[in-house]
């Protein structure tokens, strides 16, 4: 069980791997593909320049698949660790689908967006929520400004969001801990190495990470069945 002191501050990264255990597709297996399109070719600024309606296809079939996913085990650990650590723990996901917030987490910081908000392509207009286009709009939604309705989404090639907020509080941990990542994807995949040497870093997964030796520690197996008893009641 993880021992935690009242000067401790725990960074948790949530990955992929954390919402795959709830049935949603990483889309990182079996080539990447969606209807035989790379995802970067349905995830990006020059695909929703090219096609704004097949981008809001690919995001409205997520949406309907996020509809149907439960919290899993993981996901309710993370919450009662938040209820039990308070403003001591920081909890960074770079998963869209919601599912954190499910099971009771309130604070969280979403680095890749957020699938059931929208936002416009043109205007300042701040991102909404959104739980409608889980079908394809027959034309894609416009803004009062005249710009285009987007989903709030990093996507590849986009800085991620609340960057400067993430790294105070990267600063700030004495605990790192990565769950379900794998340790390829940038910037997430270089906070272990921001904190190495200062903090403790861990990480929970069903296999390393590519970047594994950057880790004290390494517990293997699905973060459903290793995060419950590792955080035990804290």
């Amino acid at each position: 069980m993880l021992t935690v002191f009242p000067t401790d501050r725990i960074f948790i990264l949530a990955g992929a791997g954390v919402s795959a255990e709830s049935g949603i597709p990483t889309f990182r297996g079996a080539g990447g593909l969606w209807r035989n399109y790379r995802i970067e070719e349905v995830a990006s600024r020059e695909a929703w320049h090219r096609d704004p309606r097949l981008v809001w296809e690919f995001y409205s079939m997520r949406r309907r698949v996020a509809l149907s996913a439960k919290p899993n085990p993981a996901h309710f650990a993370l919450a009662k660790l938040e209820k039990a650590l308070q403003e001591c723990l920081f909890v960074c996901t770079q998963n869209v689908d919601g599912l954190h917030e499910l099971a009771g987490t309130r604070n969280v910081v979403h680095m890749h967006g957020e699938l059931f908000k929208s936002r416009c392509d043109s205007c300042s207009r701040p991102p909404f929520d959104d739980t409608n286009l889980c079908e394809p709009p027959a034309e894609v939604p416009r803004c009062e400004c005249g710009g285009r309705i987007r989903p709030h989404i990093c996507w590849f090639g986009e800085v991620p969001f609340e960057l400067d907020r993430i790294y105070r509080a990267l600063d700030q941990s004495t605990i790192f801990m990565a769950v379900g990542t794998s340790g390829v994807v940038e910037p997430a995949a270089s906070f272990v190495a921001h904190v190495a040497g200062r903090a403790r870093t861990i990480y929970v997964g069903p296999e390393e990470p590519a970047n594994a030796s950057s880790f004290t520690e390494c517990y293997l197996g699905k973060a459903g069945e290793v995060l419950p008893d590792l955080l035990g009641c804290l």
